[in-house]
């Protein structure tokens, strides 16, 4: 498919992608606000004990994806969209008394509820942005827009750290959670905006396009087992959420073992999360939009995957690494940052823009059950193996190494997925 010249917003799209911007900046900013809190519990308690963490995030997952599904498949998107960010809405301001009254809940029980509800919230809020956008932006469009509303998410992921890091030390855990309902409440106003937009002026403005997608529950599980370019996106996925896994957990460690109070860990996840969004940032305004207009999206994610074994390399090579200030960081702090923040500004974009070549269906059951159910397993499986391999002796630089085999494998499958979708179409169901 040819490039659009130029990459530029064009007549009449500068409302939608502002509202767009506006929209991810929100979600990401009320995702990252919340996300600091979830680490130190999760680094206070050590990581052999994330496994089940995870597992019980993948159970509530599975659990609520075919909800998902039947919601999706009655309801139109104009309904939909705002009914689920509603719900985490109201979830939060039911956190508020439990983190705000002492005794209300064990605290050991709070971290693990906290810890799944986080995780659940942000796989199923970035999933449905990205299916609404892929249902209101066409092909062509998708390659010059999706890296500039991708920046949206990059602000917002900057600002809520910055946030958290900033406010923490003077109103406390608990009014911070009001802080993220108030910005997911501005996503709301935002989806809203966008979808009468949607209707008068979008490139994928048919009747059926803003209709309930039909079909049963189980749809969205089903797409990832029977149809090839969802049995593609779901290894992607697999192997992207491998190296994710091993460098977090490493992190984890590291935070437990070198900061021994609340505040401190806070401090340190929302460092390492303004570090990996302005990598973002950077990344998206000098590469990725232009690779994705002018090569589509096979390049960013080769270069994301070889960045990333790179990174990793590094992290079994020394333990640190000197900054321009005088200060130190761990290797594997750095292993996180790159694979993150490329993740994030150039291998996202390009994976998200496939989804536009496909059918509404996979964009909202198919593609949610990917990046929900399908992730979350792979969590449970990589971090149950990694303490297997601890009891075999693995430490860091084995986990390093097999870091980097994913992403060797995940470079090579994204490269050929991307080719054949944009040059012929996904693989037929």
């Amino acid at each position: 498919m040819p490039a659009s010249p130029g990459g530029r917003v064009h007549a009449g799209e500068a409302r939608a992608v502002g509202l767009s911007f506006a929209y991810f900046f929100c979600v990401l900013a009320a995702y990252y606000v919340m996300r600091p809190v979830r680490e130190q519990l999760a680094a206070a308690v050590g990581s052999t004990q994330l496994p089940w963490f995870f597992a019980a995030t993948f159970v509530a997952t599975l659990a609520l994806t075919p909800v998902f599904a039947w919601l999706a498949a009655r309801w139109p998107r104009r309904v939909l969209v705002p009914v689920v960010y509603l719900f985490f809405i109201a979830c939060l301001l039911g956190f508020v008394p439990l983190f705000g009254v002492r005794g209300l809940l064990d605290p050991r029980l709070l971290g693990m509820v906290f810890f799944v509800w986080v995780s659940v919230f942000n796989l199923f809020v970035v999933s449905v942005f990205w299916s609404f956008m892929a249902d209101i932006w066409d092909q062509r469009q998708a390659r010059r827009l999706f890296p500039l509303i991708a920046l949206g998410g990059t602000a917002g992921a900057i600002a809520g750290p910055a946030l958290t890091r900033s406010l923490v030390g003077v109103i406390g855990v608990a009014p911070l959670l009001l802080v993220s309902a108030a910005l997911l409440g501005a996503a709301l106003v935002c989806v809203v905006a966008l979808g009468r937009w949607s209707r008068l002026h979008g490139a994928r403005r048919q009747a059926d396009d803003e209709a309930a997608l039909g079909g049963g529950m189980f749809d969205g599980l089903k797409q990832v087992f029977g149809d090839p370019f969802m049995r593609a996106m779901a290894l992607l996925m697999l192997l992207g959420d491998a190296i994710g896994t091993v460098n977090y957990v490493l992190v984890t460690d590291y935070s437990g073992a070198t900061f021994h109070d609340a505040v401190s860990r806070t401090r340190f996840a929302a460092d390492i999360d303004l570090a990996t969004n302005v990598l973002q940032v950077a990344v998206q305004l000098t590469l990725t939009r232009w690779l994705l207009v002018r090569h589509g999206a096979a390049l960013p994610i080769a270069i994301w995957a070889a960045a990333t074994v790179a990174a990793l390399l590094l992290a079994m090579a020394t333990p640190v690494v000197g900054l321009p200030t005088g200060a130190v960081l761990p290797t594997v702090a750095v292993a996180l940052i790159v694979s993150r923040g490329l993740s994030y500004g150039m291998q996202g974009p390009a994976r998200e823009s496939l989804f536009t070549f496909v059918p509404r269906s996979l964009r909202y059951k198919g593609k949610n059950a990917v990046d929900t159910a399908v992730w979350r397993f792979g969590d449970v499986v990589t971090a149950s193996g990694m303490n297997l391999l601890r009891l075999a002796g693995v430490a860091t630089g084995g986990f390093a190494a097999l870091g980097a085999l994913a992403a060797t494998a995940a470079g090579t499958i994204g490269w050929r997925l991307a080719r054949r979708v944009e040059r012929g179409g996904p693989p037929e169901p």
